[in-house]
This record gives structure tokens, C-alpha cells and sequence, in this order.
């Protein structure tokens, strides 16, 4: 930190003292905490942004604590790793200050900043729904490598999937794969179960494909209208 001439503050109150906009970055777990302990010492309409991953609930909680305190809360959500975009990491923001804050990050040569609206928890929104893809697909593949490599097919079963990729957008592979849940969910949902059963068979535990069971028969039982999930 001395070597790239930063100040070092010995406690929040130093820290803070000039500060007119405090980027946030702890782990989850600490969010809230870190909020609640520098509050007090936050200059007058200095901006609090929020960069943590946590739920829109946890940032409209921890928006109060700020405001109280006669700061500026701004929810942002970092949508990519860091490394190696540093800068240009994509960072949306939300929040009645979010345009100053934009602004703020500007100024340090942040490059890819978006306002996408003054309600807190937007861009939190936005980016915890987005996990459930990016990350369930992460767990997915993990399931699915863990099986194929003790059945002994792991080559077999990524040359089949290569050879039924589509590259459709979004938007498109989103209403496809829901209209076909709908149509054939009960269908899938049984050959899900022997998936299941195939997976316990090897030693394994089908923790997500025993999700998949529940949202394919939901889904052909008619609890899946246009997106919206509706309780079986």
C-alpha cells in the first residue's frame, strides 16, 4: 500500500475522514457489519457503494444504517472476475446517488459503469438471478464430471454434448427451455429420477439433479407460466 502511495488509515475514523466515496469490498458474511462500524464516521453526503454480493435485502437493510447516518447508499453489482478486467470489470449501479457514484467511479477510471435505476437492490437483483445460471451451471458441471469420470465416459459425454451445442441468445434459449418444460416436464422429470438413480449407483450424490426432478414436474404439472414459478 505504501509503494503505491496509498494512505493507510489506523482505524474507520481516519480512514474515512476525507473520504467522499467509500467503495465497500468484504466478504459476504461482512457486509452489513462493515456498514454498521464506519456509519458513524462517514463525512455528510459522502457515498457508501455497496460492491459486496449479498441479497437486495441485505443492501436496503444496510442502505438505512448509511442514511442514518446522513451518508449516501448506492447498491452496485460487479458482474464479472475482476482479473484480468480490473477497470473494465462491468459494474451496474442502483440507488437515489447512483449517478453521483457513477461519476465518482468515472473520475478513478472505471470504464464500464451502468445506472440501472434509483430503487437499492436493483443491481443486487440482477446480478444474485444471474448467480443462479453462472453458478448452478458450475454445479452442474461438477455433478455431471464426477459421474462420467467414475462410469468411465467422460470423453464420450463431452464430445455428445459439443455435438448438441447451440449458441442461441439468451432470450431465445430462456422461452425455448421453459416451453419445453412445460410440454414434456413430466416426461423428464421420470428420466431425471433414473438420472438420480444412475448417479447414486456410482457413489454419488445427485444433489442438483434432484432439483431438476422438482422444477420438470412442477413445470408439467402447470406451475411454470412465463417465467413465473408458482408453488406446486
Amino acid at each position: 500500500m505504501t509503494d503505491a502511495n496509498v494512505r493507510i488509515g489506523e482505524d474507520p475514523a481516519s480512514a474515512l475522514r476525507d473520504a467522499d466515496i467509500v467503495l465497500s469490498l468484504v466478504t459476504a458474511d461482512q457486509s452489513f457489519k462493515a456498514a454498521a462500524a464506519c456509519a458513524p464516521f462517514l463525512r455528510k453526503d459522502a457515498i457508501w457503494c455497496d460492491m459486496n454480493s449479498v441479497a437486495p435485502q441485505t443492501k436496503a437493510e444496510t442502505a438505512k444504517i448509511i442514511e442514518l447516518s446522513a451518508g449516501r447508499y448506492v447498491d452496485a453489482a460487479i458482474l464479472a472476475p475482476v482479473n484480468p478486467a480490473r477497470l473494465a470489470v462491468p459494474v451496474l449501479l442502483s440507488g437515489p446517488a447512483a449517478s453521483d457514484c457513477r461519476s465518482h467511479l468515472i473520475a478513478a477510471r472505471f470504464v464500464n459503469v451502468k445506472v440501472v435505476g434509483r430503487d437499492v437492490g436493483r443491481a443486487s437483483a440482477i446480478k444474485m438471478i444471474r448467480s443462479i445460471m453462472v453458478k448452478g451451471i458450475e454445479a452442474l458441471t461438477d455433478e455431471m464430471m464426477a459421474a462420467a469420470t467414475v462410469a468411465g465416459v467422460t470423453d464420450e459425454v463431452l464430445a455428445s454434448l459439443d455435438a448438441s451445442e447451440k449458441h442461441d441468445q439468451w432470450s431465445e434459449r430462456s422461452a425455448y427451455n421453459l416451453e419445453r418444460m412445460s410440454t414434456h416436464g413430466l416426461r423428464r422429470a421420470a428420466e431425471m429420477e433414473e438420472v438420480a438413480k444412475t448417479i447414486a449407483g456410482l457413489g454419488l450424490d445427485p444433489v442438483m439433479t434432484n432439483g431438476t426432478i422438482v422444477r420438470q414436474r412442477n413445470a408439467g404439472q402447470g406451475h411454470l407460466v412465463q417465467g413465473e414459478d408458482r408453488a406446486a
